[in-house]
């Protein structure tokens, strides 16, 4: 898959509509269109990483600033106190979609263990 034909990529670019909750300068988070939670946020960054399994050293900044946005998107939303998880899928048997780093941000209720 190249950027191109990336669907975040895409909705970074404005080709496909998305419900922007917070952005920052390297990363946008937006509303998951199939909610797995009464809060699901997927927070990515602005440059393409195929998965966590491709993250290098260099991409620990971009990492924090994910985090910080998803920290970002729980105070917005207001499960900030109550909590909530923060989950990367990698790979198609953890049902990794989209290859473009994306980080879950899961709340707005009591979330069960295991996830699913």
């Amino acid at each position: 898959m190249t950027e191109t034909d990336c669907l975040f990529c895409k909705i970074l670019a404005g080709e496909i509509p998305s419900t922007e909750v917070v952005s920052s300068e390297g990363t946008y988070a937006f509303r998951d269109i199939n909610p797995g939670a009464p809060t699901h946020v997927l927070v990515i960054p602005r440059r393409h990483i195929e998965s966590a399994a491709t993250l290098t050293d260099d991409d620990g900044d971009t990492l924090a600033e994910m985090i910080g946005t998803a920290q970002d998107v729980a105070r917005k939303e207001g499960i900030a106190d109550s909590g909530y998880r923060l989950v990367f899928n990698v790979g198609d048997d953890a049902l990794n979609s989209v290859p473009h780093l994306h980080l879950h941000v899961l709340g707005g209720k009591r979330l069960g263990w295991p996830p699913g």
